[in-house]
């Protein structure tokens, strides 16, 4: 059951352009969204970085979505890994390779600059963030200052999405609770707070 509910959907009429944009994106309006109208201007700027963050062109999509993943695992948010594995199956990333995300250091469907990647989201993920310079040393013999701030960039948005599903105990919308449920279970996830 969710701390705050998402407004409903008479109340968010002046988001219906962006959140029309979202579900055409996602598939779905996700209920933080609904939850941050509740504050004034929120939505407007979060899409403003979001869209800086995933449409950039620096890093391909799935990679987004895979690093955002694997960021939201360090933090522990069972929210954003719901949304970001169903987000990487959309743009095309296997059901096999996402289920692998839990062990992308040894996992075969990752070569070196995933792993990474990867790696640099999934310290970053923790508290304390437990990020090094030899990370990025790693970084560097796959991707440029500008990819490397792109993959940063992704990191530190779904820090914010992180914390604010976890304490909001955002409700799973039922296509990612699915994707969840057959794909990732076998990792251990579950809905855990944010089941309704």
């Amino acid at each position: 059951m969710p701390n705050i509910d998402p407004l409903p959907p008479e109340e968010l009429a002046e988001h219906a352009e962006r959140f029309a944009f979202v579900e055409e994106v996602m598939g779905f309006v996700p209920n933080s969204m609904k939850t941050m109208a509740r504050v004034p201007g929120l939505v407007e700027a979060f899409g403003g970085l979001g869209g800086a963050v995933f449409m950039n062109g620096l890093i391909p999509p799935a990679l987004v979505q895979m690093v955002a993943m694997v960021v939201s695992t360090g933090a522990g948010c069972r929210y954003c890994q719901a949304h970001t594995s169903h987000s990487a199956h959309r743009l095309g990333v296997s059901e096999e390779k996402i289920a692998a995300l839990w062990e992308f250091e040894t996992s075969e469907h990752f070569d070196g600059a995933e792993r990474a990647a990867l790696r640099l989201a999934f310290h970053a993920g923790q508290a304390p963030n437990t990020t090094t310079s030899e990370h990025f040393d790693e970084l560097r013999k796959y991707y440029t200052d500008d990819q490397i701030a792109a993959i940063v960039s992704v990191c530190s948005l779904f820090g914010y999405l992180n914390r604010w599903n976890d304490t909001m105990a955002t409700a799973l919308e039922e296509s990612p609770a699915a994707f969840g449920e057959r794909v990732l279970a076998d990792g251990g996830w579950e809905p855990s707070k944010h089941a309704e």
